[in-house]
């Protein structure tokens, strides 16, 4: 059993990882705020569960062994941000702090029950994959918005920065994933769309909010 730090740094190597599966110490310790010693020091008691492939000086990779454990601490905390928000009424802004917490319950009954009740998700309220019992995940194909074209209309289908604040921004705009979306017109200098959804007819989409947002045809 690991312990609720290891999971923590289980969880950072996989979803920091490259095409390759490789990570950068430095971009390690920014992710979690902790101070390179300590990071270094972890690898090494890491490497020694075969969890990890460490050698100084060189990037860091999750063993298979380490990217299924990895993958389950994910599927936990994405099951629970689907179970707050489908079953408790949660806004997607406000479920993942909650999830960070119920992650590290060790119960695999517990959340397979919750998958369950669910009706077995394959994604998480903010379109992320879903991993299974066994760490498998499997990946859709999405496109961002700001690569679509004038005329089309699309489909949203996860976002990418699940900030609280660019959540709540979301909202605010009443965007929400299943929307679907017509690009009008995209200003040439700087990519900002003017949209058209739901009852908002003539809307503004900036590039850096497009950039966020993938979708797939509708």
């Amino acid at each position: 059993m690991n312990s609720y730090t290891e999971e923590n740094y289980l969880k950072a190597l996989y979803t920091l990882g490259n095409e390759r599966g490789e990570v950068n110490v430095n971009d390690l310790s920014r992710k979690l705020e902790i101070k390179m010693p300590t990071v270094t020091s972890m690898m090494k008691k890491l490497a020694a569960k075969k969890l990890v492939y460490y050698e100084s000086y060189k990037p860091l990779k999750l063993t298979e062994k380490g990217k299924r454990e990895a993958a389950l601490i994910i599927r936990k905390h994405r099951l629970t941000e689907m179970f707050l928000v489908e079953n408790m009424g949660f806004g997607w802004e406000e479920v993942h702090p909650i999830a960070e917490q119920v992650e590290h319950i060790q119960s695999a009954a517990f959340f397979d029950k919750m998958d369950q009740l669910l009706g077995y998700p394959k994604v998480d309220p903010h379109g992320s994959p879903i991993p299974d019992r066994n760490g498998k995940v499997i990946w859709k194909e999405y496109q961002k918005l700001s690569s679509c074209k004038v005329g089309e209309t699309v489909r949203l289908a996860a976002v990418i920065n699940t900030s609280e604040d660019f959540l709540r921004f979301l909202n605010s705009r009443e965007i929400h994933l299943g929307l679907k979306v017509k690009i009008k017109a995209i200003e040439q200098f700087d990519g900002t769309m003017k949209v058209s959804y739901a009852k908002r007819t003539d809307e503004t989409i900036s590039h850096v909010v497009s950039e966020r947002l993938l979708v797939e045809k509708a």
